[in-house]
C-alpha cells in the first residue's frame, strides 16, 4: 500500500510520548516537532492512529507545500490545486489557519483567503461551489504558514480526538482527555498498581487509565472521524482496522479509586465511568482529601488537583499544604503525581519533588511533579 507523510498534532509537552506511541503502532519516519509529530504510514495507518492514538490531537495528511514571498501567492497557489478531485460542490468545507514568523499577521484572514482559493476554484470547474460548515464540514483543511513555507493538509481527523466519546457528564474545569491519557503515560504507572485520583472530578484520568491498562482503543467511543467522508474512503479497511484493533482489548481487573469532596463531581464520574464500561474497575467514594483514608497501602496517585486560574481557591497556599501535609500523615509509601500552573503554591506540599515535567493544559504552563513519600524524616 502506498505511503505518504503525515503528521500527528498534540499537547506541548507530550511529543516524546506520542512519538513512543507511534512506533509502537508501527509508524516509520517519526521525527517529534513543536506540538506535533511526523512520520510515514499508509491509509490502513492513518485509520488505525486515528482509532488508537491515546495522545494525538489531530492526525493531518499533508498534500501539497509551497513558498509564499507576497501575500497573493496564498491565493493563487491553493487556486491553482484540483480541490475538485477532493471535495465535491455540494459537500461542506471549513478551514483551519496557524500562522508563525510570516508575512500574514491574522490567522482568520488567512483561513478566509483560503477559503476564498478554494472555493472559487470548485466553482469555476463545477459551476458551483461548497458551503462553509465550521463545526462538521465534510472536509476540514489545514493550512499551515512557517516563515516563507505554507503546508496544506487534510485533516483526517475532523473533531479534535480528545472527544473520546465516553464523557456524558462532566464538571468546572475537566481535564482533556489527551492531557490525562499523556499524564498517565509520563507518570510510568504500571498497570498491576492500584491507582488513586484523590481529585478525581468527572473521572477522566481514572477512565484514561482503564482504558490504557485494557487496550481500549482511544477511539472506541467514538462515531466520527473526517475521513469517513474522503472520497477515497475504504470501508472494508476501516472495519479491518477497528476489529483488529477491538480484539487486542484485555479483561484484566484493575484496581482503580477515585474520590471528590463535591457530590455533583462523582455523579458526573460515575455516568462516564458507567458509559466507559468500567464500573467494575473504578471504585468511587465522596470525600475530601485531608478526610480521605488510602484505599490501599503504596498506593500510586495521580491528580490534576484545583489551581486558580482553573478553579478559584479561597486560600491556594493552605490548600497546597494541606495536600502535603495529608500525604505525609497518611499515605506513607505511596508516589504521588500532581500537575499544576500554580508553581509558587507547589512549593507548599512540602516535600521535595523527585522528577518535573512541562506540560500545558490549553494555554497554562503546569509542572507535572513527582512526589515519592518516604516514613519519617525522608519524606518532610
Amino acid at each position: 500500500m502506498l505511503t505518504f507523510p503525515i503528521i500527528a498534532k498534540t499537547i506541548t509537552g507530550l511529543e516524546g510520548v506520542l512519538a513512543s506511541e507511534l512506533e509502537s503502532l508501527g509508524a516509520t519516519d517519526i521525527m517529534p516537532l513543536n506540538r506535533a509529530v511526523s512520520f510515514t504510514g499508509d491509509q490502513e495507518f492513518l485509520y488505525r492512529a486515528n482509532y488508537c492514538c491515546r495522545t494525538a490531537l489531530r492526525i493531518l495528511k499533508p498534500i501539497f507545500h509551497f513558498e509564499i514571498n507576497e501575500q497573493k501567492d496564498l491565493y493563487d497557489r491553493l487556486y491553482e490545486y484540483n480541490w475538485e478531485d477532493i471535495v465535491d460542490p455540494d459537500q461542506t468545507i471549513s478551514i483551519d489557519a496557524v500562522i508563525s514568523y510570516t508575512v500574514f499577521t491574522n490567522s482568520q484572514f488567512v483561513a478566509q483567503k483560503s477559503k476564498d482559493a478554494v472555493v472559487d476554484r470548485i466553482r469555476a470547474k463545477c459551476g458551483k461551489r461548497p458551503s462553509v460548515d465550521l463545526d462538521n464540514p465534510d472536509l476540514r483543511i489545514n493550512v499551515h504558514l512557517f516563515k516563507d513555507l505554507c503546508t496544506v493538509s487534510l485533516d483526517s481527523s475532523g473533531q479534535s480526538l480528545h472527544r473520546r466519546g465516553y464523557r456524558q457528564s462532566t464538571g468546572p474545569a475537566p481535564i482533556n482527555e489527551v492531557l490525562a491519557a499523556g499524564l498517565i503515560k509520563l507518570s510510568g504507572w504500571d498497570i498491576t498498581t492500584p491507582l488513586i485520583d484523590p481529585m478525581c472530578g468527572s473521572g477522566t484520568l481514572l477512565i484514561e487509565a482503564g482504558m490504557l491498562a485494557k487496550n481500549i482503543p482511544a477511539g472506541y467511543f467514538r462515531k466520527q472521524w473526517g475521513f469517513l467522508k474522503w472520497k477515497d474512503f475504504d470501508p472494508r479497511l476501516w472495519e479491518t482496522v477497528k476489529s483488529g484493533s477491538d480484539t487486542r482489548t484485555s479483561t484484566v481487573k484493575l484496581q482503580l479509586y477515585g474520590a471528590d469532596r463535591a457530590q455533583r463531581a462523582i455523579a458526573s464520574a460515575q455516568e462516564n465511568i458507567r458509559f466507559a464500561g468500567l464500573v467494575n474497575d473504578i471504585t468511587l467514594k465522596e470525600i475530601s482529601f485531608e478526610e480521605s483514608v488510602p484505599p490501599v497501602e503504596n498506593g500510586f496517585i495521580v491528580c490534576n488537583p484545583p489551581y486558580d486560574e482553573r478553579l478559584k481557591l479561597d486560600d491556594s497556599i493552605a490548600f497546597y499544604k494541606m495536600i502535603g501535609d495529608t500525604l505525609k500523615r497518611k499515605y506513607s509509601g505511596s508516589v504521588a503525581w500532581f500537575i499544576s500552573s500554580d508553581l509558587e503554591s507547589l512549593k507548599f506540599i512540602g516535600l521535595r519533588p523527585s522528577r518535573k515535567i512541562t506540560v500545558y493544559n490549553g494555554p497554562l504552563e503546569c509542572r507535572f511533579v513527582k512526589f515519592e513519600v518516604y516514613a519519617g524524616k525522608k519524606g518532610s
